[in-house]
């Protein structure tokens, strides 16, 4: 098993400012799930320079160690703190878009799930970019070399020996055992993985698969990645360096700039920049740097390096809705991930691919309208949730610059619930949310349902649009593929750009059905493969 200790996750060895070199090799543009695993496999051959800016700060503090604490690093330092725009769609609401700011990104404030993604997400990728790296098969090559999982074997599905620690939570809450009866009560099975043959076909409900450690430890991609290999000579790890543009000369990028602690830096990249910030800052930064819509670009006074309209556009996240809670009979404190149930189901029997995902929250959990409403209680361990999500969702977003100033945040144009698929989708998902919760299996963890209750369609919806938000997965703004609106090609280069990549979840066509994490976990290896077959680097064979 690959696990380490608290002690070996010693705190950040970032290099001193003094130490930063005039140019190196690659340079990496964030430090979240992608970007610590491509540093990670750049650095591995020692005749390369690595240098990986990260705004955030180290992830070597107790909010993030404890994977239970996940839903209170919102709002903090560590999240950047972002916001959708107001839209009709969800009652004129502005629902937050967390999004990691801390070494590990997203890994290191998620909620621990490692969900790998329907087998059709893959094939679908492969198809949109032509390149057949991205399919299934391939694709669970990566996984079956980085998963170390504990679980029942499966040698076709599951990896043995990888750097990643994965299992099914250790003891979870006795609840789960009753959401799983009324789960089954309804035609959802009980799978044992839920990351195997159900991601090839149905889905299924059951325990998540948890990147965490000796009870509750989280394990991210910083400390599985990067920790191990910050002592080394050869990688460069910045913290607290927020990536203002790429500097482009002659189609060809060839450099960095970025601001640390209130100083300018411009930094040569000899080979490639590596873009791994995210479905937010990665899109807003190409624009910065003049690499958009031109029309846009133009608007703020940006010289256009390359005119690529899709950048921004083709946003899409899961839906979340903050609804569908119990108060229970006796508290109960959350335990491992404080997520331990989750199912995917279809809406309708005619779709290819699951497009529900409803989670258990550990907790009583509300938007800033259905939380007053309902009058929640605050303490965790009084009230549970089973929240409702949509997987595939059809609502399309937008990331646009607000001004030429790279302090300045972006408008995100998230455009949840603008379809009507949408809405009966989830309208769906609520009943079924509430036939497990309300089920004879859950009535020893049930005092009284909290919210929403037996409401007719009209309000139901209403209470859908005043509850809906984030599932924390916000991709698809730089998607890679082959029409005009793709961003990158299938290995992941910007089109018209030489030595820049993206790798991140901003490059996939359409959102995974499932958790990100995993998926771009997927992707920074992918990249890192990519760049270096092209550059023919060394690997270490026991990596």
């Amino acid at each position: 098993m690959n696990q380490y200790s608290p002690t070996d996750l010693s705190p950040d060895r970032e290099i001193m400012s003094e130490s930063i070199r005039a140019s190196y090799d690659f340079i990496v543009c964030g430090g979240g799930t992608a970007g610590s695993v491509v540093a990670r496999r750049l650095a591995e051959d020692p005749n390369v320079s690595v240098l990986l800016l990260e705004a955030g700060g180290s992830d070597r503090v107790p909010q993030v160690i404890d994977s239970t604490q996940w839903m209170w690093n919102i709002g903090t330092s560590r999240d950047w703190g972002y916001k959708a725009a107001p839209s009709d769609t969800v009652n004129g609401r502005t629902p937050v878009l967390p999004m990691g700011k801390v070494l590990g990104g997203g890994s290191s404030i998620n909620g621990s799930v490692w969900a790998r993604g329907h087998m059709n997400d893959f094939n679908n990728w492969a198809a949109a970019s032509g390149e057949e790296a991205w399919n299934y098969e391939n694709t669970l090559a990566i996984y079956r070399k980085i998963e170390d999982w504990q679980g029942t074997p499966d040698e076709k599905r599951r990896g043995k020996g990888g750097l990643l620690n994965i299992l099914q939570p250790e003891d979870p809450i006795p609840l789960v055992a009753s959401l799983i009866k009324g789960a089954e009560a309804i035609g959802i099975p009980f799978v044992d993985d839920i990351n195997a043959a159900p991601m090839e076909g149905e889905g299924g409900c059951g325990l998540p698969n948890v990147l965490v450690q000796d009870g509750n430890q989280r394990v991210s991609m910083a400390a599985t990645y990067l920790h191990p290999y910050m002592g080394r000579p050869n990688l460069h790890v910045l913290l607290c360096a927020e990536t203002t543009k790429v500097e482009i000369e002659d189609g060809k990028a060839t450099g960095v700039s970025f601001v640390r602690r209130g100083r300018q830096y411009t930094v040569n990249a000899d080979k490639e920049i590596i873009l791994s910030m995210g479905a937010i800052n990665t899109p807003k930064t190409l624009m910065l740097s003049g690499v958009g819509d031109e029309a846009q670009l133009k608007q703020y006074g940006i010289a256009v390096k390359q005119h690529l309209p899709g950048v921004g556009k083709n946003f899409q996240d899961h839906i979340l809705l903050a609804g569908c809670c119990w108060e229970y009979i006796t508290p109960e404190a959350p335990r491992n991930n404080a997520a331990e149930f989750v199912f995917y189901a279809k809406s309708r029997p005619d779709l290819p691919t699951p497009d529900l995902m409803p989670v258990l929250e550990e907790c009583p959990f509300g938007s800033e309208v259905t939380g007053p409403q309902y009058g929640l209680p605050s303490a965790p361990e009084t009230a549970w949730t089973l929240a409702p999500g949509l997987a595939r969702p059809d609502s399309r977003g937008e990331v646009k610059l607000a001004s030429a100033d790279w302090r300045d945040a972006p408008i995100i144009e998230a455009n949840f619930l603008s379809t009507q698929t949408d809405i009966d989708a989830m309208l769906k998902c609520i009943e079924m949310c509430r036939d497990i919760g309300n089920s004879e299996f859950c009535a020893p963890y049930r005092k009284k349902e909290l919210m929403p209750g037996p409401l007719p369609k009209d309000e139901m919806t209403n209470f859908l649009r005043d509850a809906a938000g984030t599932y924390f997965h916000e991709t698809c703004t730089c998607k890679m593929g082959t029409d005009e609106m793709s961003v990158v090609d299938g290995r992941l280069n910007v089109y018209g750009i030489k030595g820049l990549r993206i790798a991140d979840g901003s490059i996939m066509p359409e959102i995974t059905t499932g958790n990100t994490m995993a998926p771009i976990a997927v992707i920074g290896e992918r990249a890192a493969g990519f760049i270096r077959e092209t550059y023919n680097l060394t690997a270490e064979a026991s990596a």
